[in-house]
């Protein structure tokens, strides 16, 4: 599991490939994916937290049929901080889930990034847009997933 700090802009530059992103949450995940050539990150799905259930299990299981259906070839995991970069309760279960995931996939890279504000950042575009945020948790989750992955995309090609 890559942590560089956690931030979008300090691992390698693009390589061609899907990558998930992954916006873990205590309820929700927000799933969304990439083209092979990261050009633009999309909304996939929402899953849905088992509540104790330890190990991740159900989302891990749920995870990994996404990653085959989408060929993906490394992940990119939400790291939630305090605006002053202190990391929280979130930040830990965001850590332990890519920690099970790296655990159980050995051999699919998974990168935690900086998360700051990608949920305020997609409820405002969806509120923008004219969407009722309050009643669609769900979208908001795969739209922070989407800003999360893009930023990380835009990240890579940039050192190109």
């Amino acid at each position: 599991m890559t942590d560089p700090g956690a931030t979008a802009g300090t691992g390698p530059a693009w390589t061609r490939g899907r990558r998930l992103g992954l916006d873990v949450g205590t309820a929700r995940i927000g799933v969304a994916s990439c083209d092979p050539d990261g050009i633009l990150a999309t909304p996939v799905e929402t899953i849905r937290v088992v509540d104790g259930d330890p190990g991740w299990a159900a989302e891990l299981r749920r995870l990994g049929e996404l990653v085959s259906e989408y060929d993906a070839v490394g992940v990119v995991v939400g790291l939630p901080t305090s605006l002053k970069a202190r990391e929280t309760a979130s930040t830990a279960m965001a850590r332990s889930f890519a920690e099970a995931l790296t655990t159980g996939s050995p051999e699919l890279p998974v990168e935690l990034v900086d998360e700051r504000l990608t949920t305020v950042t997609a409820g405002a575009a969806l509120h923008g847009a004219g969407r009722n945020t309050r009643k669609q948790r769900d979208v908001i989750d795969q739209a922070a997933a989407v800003v999360l992955l893009q930023a990380w995309i835009d990240s890579r090609h940039a050192r190109r």
